[in-house]
């Protein structure tokens, strides 16, 4: 079954991943129609796949040839498309994230069950090769994990100012939900409690912050007694120094494990540790990671059984990073009740 998407919302990823994608399932997906604020990324997508332009998500949604929506890119509509596809009974995929208050991820949550259709939130670090063989070794060799240590150090941002610049830097939402995601992911398990800091960058106007540490404590019990996470995000390297955004990357994932450690560099090397000495894997998948995304939502759409995990995911995601923020503005540790 073929299915029929609709895309709101081009997003960073669309040339790097989604277009790539949709273009290798083409004998799943037709593309149907497309909006995005910026008309001449519209245009060019929309030719290039034969679809129309349409003029706002709710008419997208409503489109009888559309079986189907993508969320691609934050903007300023935040959740109102996937309320407006459950309206009208089309599934969603969902790769952006979503800031909303408590009472309104209960809204949500509700108008998407009640109108039975499919949710999936992309968490593509869950599919890349080093993190599938990282589980498999967790359950082979290397045994429960103990401690996590996840890093991502973003690029300055760019000099040049194009057509779409008005789109606004990511407040690193997304990013910390991926890798909050990716720690869940990894230690299989829910984290009790999360604390955080944060730095202020003091040069410019207006002030921001421009590093964040989370630490997800995953103790059944008294506190530090499990597995805990460290988390760390930042865009702290200065646009004047372009050639320190590429020196001695941090390894993105490092987890230490009852008998052994691994170190992940995305997407698809690891290298780890145990008394038998060093093991180096460079890995290959038969599909690229937003291949098998895509796969996996035809799937939950097409399959009899309606999945809700991914939508529990997000939103237990969301939380999590949400209350972090809490932790940072009170001082202290924050119990999650999820």
């Amino acid at each position: 079954m073929k299915l029929r998407l609709g895309i709101i919302g081009l997003g960073d990823a669309w040339e790097s991943r989604h277009r790539p994608a949709l273009k290798a399932t083409s004998d799943r997906f037709e593309i149907r129609a497309i909006c995005d604020r910026v008309a001449v990324l519209a245009e060019t997508a929309a030719r290039d796949f034969g679809a129309v332009v349409v003029d706002g998500y709710q008419a997208l949604a409503a489109r009888e040839d559309v079986d189907a929506v993508m969320m691609l890119a934050p903007d300023w509509y935040g959740p109102l498309p996937i309320l407006a596809a459950s309206d009208h009974g089309k599934a969603v995929y969902c790769a952006t994230s979503l800031d909303l208050e408590a009472d309104r991820v209960v809204e949500i949550r509700k108008r998407v069950e009640e109108a039975g259709v499919a949710f999936m939130a992309e968490f593509p670090r869950r599919t890349m090769p080093a993190t599938l063989r990282l589980k498999e070794l967790i359950a082979t060799r290397l045994g429960q994990p103990r401690l996590l240590f996840c890093h991502e150090r973003l690029p300055p941002p760019p000099k040049k100012v194009r057509y779409d610049s008005h789109r606004p830097f990511s407040s690193g939402l997304r990013e910390m939900m991926e890798l909050v995601d990716w720690c869940r992911y990894v230690v299989d398990s829910e984290p009790s409690s999360v604390s955080c800091v944060q730095h202020r960058q003091v040069e410019g106007e207006p002030a921001k912050h421009d590093y964040r540490m989370l630490s997800l404590d995953f103790s059944d019990g008294e506190y530090g007694t499990g597995p805990l996470a460290q988390i760390s995000y930042g865009r702290y390297l200065r646009a004047t120094w372009p050639e320190a955004a590429s020196f001695r990357p941090p390894c993105g994932l490092q987890v230490c494990c009852e008998n052994g450690v691994a170190f992940i560099d995305l997407p698809a090397t690891l290298v780890w540790f145990d008394e038998a000495g060093q093991h180096i894997e460079s890995l290959d998948s038969e599909r690229p990671v937003g291949e098998q995304l895509l796969i996996q939502f035809h799937r939950a759409v097409t399959s009899l059984v309606r999945k809700t995990t991914d939508m529990d995911d997000a939103f237990r995601t969301l939380h999590i990073v949400q209350q972090s923020a809490a932790s940072f503005a009170s001082g202290q540790r924050i119990i999650l009740q999820l």
